[in-house]
């Protein structure tokens, strides 16, 4: 909204009016404001959801310092959309499609969450939302990002082309015509840009149609799966949010070289036009995240409740799709992918014992994964791993699950470079 302000300001020759046009300089502003608006307004809703007592309802999992949680107020992912919407809204161009997607998709997934934590909260239902509408608002999330990114002229790509001499890579050559394309990077490999339609080669004129039915699948795949992989970490003050954090850093960076012809064609990569407005969405992002962990972080004063933790995982997964960067996934989001495995292998671990000796055993002493190390490995629990057998300290876990994601975030950005 401010951009045609300054851009008319610009124009009469007011001082520092140009510097609007600058993506670093919307960024640092993105940044600096979404921390200012959590930070700020923060205080004041958490002391009215205080106020409605909106508070957690905690299940005696007998973890340490478990029961201290209850009363907190939840629902605190309302502060991480305010801080996010308005300096995207003010900051970004209102017409990029890319902008537009991640717009709706905070708030609809946010208005997802918000509808899971407003029964859990005030109808006194502890399982919330039931899971199968939970999954059709995925689902139907997914579908409206991947349809939108089929359809519309503005979501094209310029490809890189390798030049060869003697069969080494001379240079890359960013391609000048934009193209509706169902291309996407694969981390690891030389030729480095798979095509969701090339299994369907024998469908002839119908085979782009076969890969963007693909892509769209696999969009509302990377959404849900997403979405819900940051809702199960999200069980530890702070674990969630800085985690989201650092995988914000991670993709404001691949959504910063992915939107510059010169970045682009050094790493390799494919260059999106119009991504570069991403940036500032993102820095946005990650100012929510930190200012929100003020109060977030151990012990927590709110938590974000499944308002923001839906939230934050889809947006996650929307944003990876549009920048094409959709594989990587699993190594950024390394955290949110262990702690979907360790509820999947614990439930699967479980059935199988049972089915062949009549009672079911656990994988780990408690899933999610995050539980697992809170809970010492005395043998008084029945699991097949009891390392670590002390447990650990709720603040521990989350600083060393926080490295670890640094550590992933890192391993992602390499990938760029190691082929």
């Amino acid at each position: 909204m401010l951009i045609p302000l300054f851009q008319y300001l610009d124009q009469l020759d007011f001082p520092g009016a140009g510097v609007f046009h600058y993506i670093s300089f919307r960024s640092a502003f993105a940044f600096i404001l979404s921390m200012f608006i959590a930070t700020s307004i923060g205080q004041r809703i958490i002391a009215y959801l205080q106020l409605k007592q909106v508070g957690e309802t905690i299940r005696d999992l007998d973890l340490e310092g478990q029961m201290s949680k209850k009363g907190t107020p939840t629902m605190g992912g309302i502060i991480i959309m305010l801080a996010i919407l308005i300096p995207t809204l003010l900051l970004t161009k209102l017409n990029n499609i890319y902008i537009i997607l991640m717009l709706i998709s905070t708030v609809l997934l946010g208005a997802l969450g918000f509808a899971d934590d407003y029964i859990k909260v005030f109808k006194k239902d502890k399982e919330g939302l039931k899971g199968k509408f939970k999954i059709i608002g995925q689902i139907g999330i997914g579908l409206i990002v991947g349809i939108v990114l089929y359809l519309s002229p503005q979501v094209v790509i310029r490809e890189n082309m390798e030049i060869l001499k003697n069969d080494q890579i001379e240079r890359v050559h960013i391609r000048y015509d934009e193209v509706k394309s169902t291309k996407t990077t694969i981390p690891f490999f030389k030729n480095n840009n798979m095509d969701y339609a090339a299994p369907f080669d024998s469908f002839g004129k119908y085979k782009q149609i076969a890969g963007w039915i693909l892509f769209i699948l696999v969009t509302i795949f990377i959404v849900t799966a997403v979405s819900n992989g940051a809702n199960l970490t999200d069980g530890l003050d702070g674990l969630a949010t800085g985690s989201c954090a650092i995988i914000g850093v991670v993709l404001l960076i691949l959504a910063y070289v992915s939107s510059h012809v010169n970045y682009a064609s050094y790493l390799n990569i494919m260059y999106i036009p119009g991504s570069e407005e991403l940036v500032v969405y993102m820095a946005a992002f990650i100012g929510a995240t930190i200012g929100f962990l003020w109060y977030n972080s151990y012990p927590a004063q709110v938590f974000m409740g499944d308002t923001g933790s839906l939230m934050l995982g889809g947006v996650i997964g929307v944003f990876s799709i549009i920048i094409r960067k959709e594989l990587l996934i699993p190594i950024f989001c390394g955290l949110f992918f262990a702690e979907n495995l360790s509820v999947m292998f614990q439930v699967a671990y479980f059935k199988q014992t049972k089915r062949k000796a009549g009672v079911g055993k656990r994988l780990f002493k408690m899933s999610p994964l995050h539980h697992h190390y809170q809970k010492p490995g005395n043998g008084t629990i029945d699991a097949l791993i009891q390392w670590p057998y002390q447990a650990i300290p709720e603040s521990k876990i989350t600083v060393r699950f926080w490295i670890i994601g640094m550590i992933l975030g890192v391993l992602a950005l390499a990938t760029l470079k190691m082929r």
